[in-house]
């Protein structure tokens, strides 16, 4: 069991969306967050449910229990933190959302802080009824003091939490493959006050709100790709606003120890990016990119965020503390497509050889690589090195890729470069490619990824640059599906 980490990539998961660049108060996108996994109160004033979200969540996976097993969840989410500020007047205190002391700017904003509800270990004999859970979590309220260099009271900082409650019912029944069994998880908010508008509701919520279930003495099965025999029970598993992943052991066969219930659509086995130097909020950035972008905010900008929140401020003092070397880490590194599939990388050091470890331009001579392939130049074997200086992504390493040569089948036949077709574009299409639906292109070349997935490059017959754009090689590019051939 490695729950550390699943923990990492739940601690990401919590998170995600805290806050996003330029982690400042004043920017739009923060003034909407919270955008995962909240489970809402269920009483909203005048029915107006679009001021809260839903207050459910359900969850199902298949396990196989062992002698003596034993189950256990953990609810992990943000609890709301109200901030206000407070300044000290001849009449007592006033609210502002703004306010210095001695260069510390003090805003009224929303925090949160991190929570967990640990549960069992049960016996999985004692939850084949529905076993009901309560959820709670205390409110309460922090007063800080903020003083002058004198000693003055200046301001109060007031932090507010509500209380929050819910309830997780888990049930467990027998699937219909012998020594498989399915866990049903429901979670729900079941907060008592009706909430009149957005700000109450999220205050009254389950913020980023996801489970880790470890059972001991058995095996969860994926979902995404369960083992042998289990695809039609995996196929009738229903999640509501939340997606099991296998998160425990890094073995091929469907199966974990450890499942991460999350509120973002992950693979099995997420892991966090041995480069990654911290959290940035934001996973559908590129850390590099998004870190390059913070050190070049302004004293101004850095100073804005320091004060919306003490998770940006430490964002923004680790990007201005990261030297050339941590920046270069972040440049990213190339690893073997081939190594999942058991191909020999010969020459190559080996840690990156038999488990398909990072590696950098420094560590060996990129053009020193194998051939990869099921065919290779006469007098060559598999695994030598080509004779050309080429990377391993360029195609010559590859004897058995002939973009001009090879074809792919459509509609029952194979066509190659040269074949004449009708442009159907469907697959993820955006506007470029409408614009060329229904018209007849010529195909130039077929390419493969190493995902082994077929593209087509095509060029438009009846445009007057057609030949221009295949003498600069700038091609349409089309899955096979999305063409037909023309009569």
């Amino acid at each position: 069991m490695n729950l550390d980490t699943a923990r990492a990539v739940a601690d990401a998961v919590l998170w995600e969306g805290y806050l996003l660049y330029p982690y400042r108060a004043s920017s739009a996108k923060n003034q909407l967050r919270w955008q995962f996994g909240v489970l809402g109160p269920p009483l909203v004033a005048g029915g107006n449910t679009g001021i809260a979200e839903d207050p459910t969540m359900h969850i199902e996976c298949l396990f196989r229990p062992g002698e003596g097993a034993r189950l256990s969840a953990r609810l992990r989410f943000l609890h709301l933190v109200r901030r206000q500020v407070q300044l000290v007047t001849a009449d007592g205190f006033r609210r502002v959302e703004e306010h210095t002391v001695d260069g510390r700017t003090l805003l009224s904003f929303d925090e949160a802080v991190p929570c967990e509800l640990s549960f069992g270990p049960f016996d999985t004999n004692e939850l084949q009824g529905v076993a009901q859970l309560k959820l709670s979590m205390p409110g309460g309220k922090d007063v800080e003091d903020i003083r002058d260099a004198g000693g003055t009271l200046e301001a109060l900082v007031e932090r507010h939490r509500k209380p929050l409650t819910g309830s997780m019912a888990l049930h467990i029944e027998r699937a219909d493959v012998p020594q498989w069994l399915r866990l049903t998880i429901d979670l729900s908010n079941e907060s008592p006050e009706t909430v009149a508008d957005r700000a109450a509701a999220t205050a009254s919520s389950f913020i980023g709100a996801h489970l880790i279930l470890e059972i001991e003495q058995g095996m969860f099965a994926s979902i995404l790709e369960p083992p042998d025999g289990l695809e039609a029970q995996a196929a009738q598993c229903r999640q509501h606003r939340c997606w099991p992943v296998l998160a425990g052991s890094t073995a091929d066969d469907g199966l974990s120890d450890i499942v991460l219930a999350s509120p973002i659509i992950l693979y099995d086995h997420p892991a966090v990016a041995p480069e990654s130097a911290g959290a940035l909020f934001d996973s559908t950035e590129i850390d590099e990119i998004l870190t390059l972008r913070v050190m070049t905010l302004t004293d101004e900008e850095k100073a804005a965020a320091r004060a919306t929140d003490p998770a940006a401020a430490a964002i923004i003092d680790r990007c201005d503390a990261m030297s050339a070397e941590d920046l270069a880490r972040l440049h990213g590194v190339l690893r073997d497509p081939r190594a999942d599939f058991g191909v020999t990388a010969t020459g190559i050091p080996e840690p990156f050889e038999s488990t398909g470890t990072p590696w950098s331009a420094g560590d060996f001579d990129v053009n020193q690589v194998p051939v990869f392939g099921e065919s290779a130049p006469a007098g060559q074997s598999q695994g030598d090195r080509p004779p050309a200086d080429l990377p391993w992504w360029d195609p010559g390493v590859d004897a058995s890729v002939s973009p001009t040569t090879d074809t792919v089948l459509i509609d029952d036949a194979e066509i190659g470069a040269g074949a004449i077709v009708r442009l159907r574009p469907h697959r993820r299409a955006d506007a470029q490619d409408l614009f060329y639906a229904g018209q007849t292109a010529r195909v130039v070349s077929v390419y493969s990824d190493v995902d082994g997935n077929s593209h087509v490059a095509v060029v438009l017959t009846d445009d007057p640059a057609a030949e221009m754009h295949e003498w600069y090689g700038r091609y349409l590019y089309f899955a096979p599906d999305e063409l037909e051939i023309t009569a």
